[in-house]
């Protein structure tokens, strides 16, 4: 990832409009910016949340808050708390995500 023409800023994220995704069960809470093609987003996770598809995109992720459970295609899973990351590339492995008591995400992709 290069980064460019990208002026100095600051994000206050309770400013920034949410958007609500349904997952299999719960709630995901986005609040998104792009920053030269990059996406940048505070994702909340409701308790109870299970996502609805395979996800192929890559991404960098830090648990902020909770606890995130996320599941490979490849039957692999992994539980992330608070002050974990994870990270994988863009159509490496397929993975889903479920947050049982919620969680609070900082995501880059």
């Amino acid at each position: 990832m290069r980064m460019s023409d990208i002026p100095f800023g600051t994000t206050d994220w309770s400013d920034v409009p949410a958007t609500e995704h349904a997952g299999d069960a719960g709630t995901a809470t986005w609040r998104t910016r792009e920053f030269g093609g990059i996406r940048v987003r505070m994702v909340e996770y409701s308790a109870g949340y299970v996502a609805d598809h395979w996800c192929e995109k890559g991404h960098i992720l830090l648990c902020l808050d909770g606890e995130l459970e996320t599941e490979l295609k490849d039957g692999r899973a992994f539980k992330l708390a608070a002050g974990m990351s994870y990270q994988v590339a863009d159509g490496a492995e397929p993975h889903r995500s479920r947050a049982p008591k919620g969680a609070r995400l900082f995501v880059v992709d």
